[in-house]
């Protein structure tokens, strides 16, 4: 007895599924654009002139990388004669700079 009700909600579950799977959401309005493609490419240009146009994050230039001028022993015997930086485990220093 438990089987066959298990299996009659099962079948509406599955009918009630499938009947609402035809319906899209959003509903698709067709796009009509007010602008031609000439004013989108003139607006383009001026945006671009001005220095306002958004870039995407893989556009951005690369910098390159700045050569140090110090060597690692340089550096850590800096490291070591500065008092606040003397003070502090290496761990909280990581934790600062964001490594």
């Amino acid at each position: 007895m438990n089987i066959l009700k298990i299996a009659v909600a099962a079948a509406l579950v599955a009918a009630t599924g499938s009947a609402l799977a035809d319906a899209t959401y959003p509903p698709e309005v067709p796009f009509v654009s007010s602008k031609t493609r000439a004013e989108v490419v003139a607006e383009l240009q001026q945006a671009s002139d001005q220095g306002s146009l958004n870039y995407a994050a893989s556009a951005y230039p690369v910098l390159q990388p700045v050569a140090s001028t110090k060597t690692r022993a340089e550096v850590k015997a800096e490291l070591k004669t500065d008092p606040v930086v003397a003070n502090r485990d290496l761990d909280e220093l990581r934790d600062n700079v964001g490594h």
